[in-house]
C-alpha cells in the first residue's frame, strides 16, 4: 500500500492533510516535529513524506537534510509543505534535497499532484 508520512506541528494540517490522502487512497502516517519525522521514516518507509519546514525542536530543513544523509531514508522523495513560500524558500528546499515546496494555503488538487509525481 503506498504510505506517506506527514510531518506538521500543527494538528489541524495533519488532520488535513491525512483527510486528502485517505480520500486519494493512501495510507498516511503522522509525525509532530522533525525528529519524530526522522525516527517515524527509519521504521515506516513511507513513500512519500510531507514535511512542514517551521516546527519545533529540528525543522524541517534539519529533518531533510538527516533524511537524505541516512542510506535508509535518502531514496524516499521529501515534499514541503510550509507557509515559508518565497522564491529563496523553493530555492532552499531542493538545495536540502527536497523535490518540491508547496505554499500554505493549498488545494488538495496541489497535494493530489504532487501524489502523482512522486508516488
Amino acid at each position: 500500500m503506498r504510505k506517506v508520512l506527514i510531518c506538521d506541528d500543527s494538528p489541524a494540517e495533519l488532520a488535513n492533510l491525512r483527510s486528502i490522502l485517505t480520500d486519494a487512497g493512501w495510507h498516511s502516517v503522522t509525525a509532530s516535529s522533525g525528529s519524530d519525522a526522522v525516527a517515524k521514516a527509519k521504521t515506516e518507509k513511507p513513500t512519500l513524506i510531507l514535511l512542514d519546514i517551521v516546527m519545533p525542536d529540528m525543522d524541517g530543513y534539519e529533518a531533510c537534510r538527516q533524511l537524505q544523509a541516512d542510506a535508509d531514508t535518502k531514496a524516499i522523495p521529501i515534499v514541503f509543505v510550509s507557509s515559508k513560500n518565497q522564491k529563496a524558500d523553493h530555492v532552499w528546499a531542493k538545495m536540502q534535497g527536497a523535490k518540491s515546496l508547496i505554499g500554505k494555503p493549498y488545494t488538495s488538487e496541489q497535494i493530489m499532484e504532487v501524489l502523482k509525481a512522486f508516488g
